[in-house]
């Protein structure tokens, strides 16, 4: 399932690299991956 979010970096929504779900210290869920393009991390809360 490919996972989608904003890289602040390219100011574009892009498809992540590598998405990772995650759980952030106040219990909610994040998924985490890489933007194709530049290579910043993308954070997408709620996925």
């Amino acid at each position: 399932m490919a996972t989608s979010g904003y890289c602040v970096k390219c100011k574009a929504k892009r498809e992540m690299k590598d998405p990772k779900s995650i759980v952030m210290k106040n219990g909610r869920k994040a998924t985490q991956g890489t933007c194709p393009v530049c290579g910043t991390k993308i954070f997408k809360i709620g996925g």
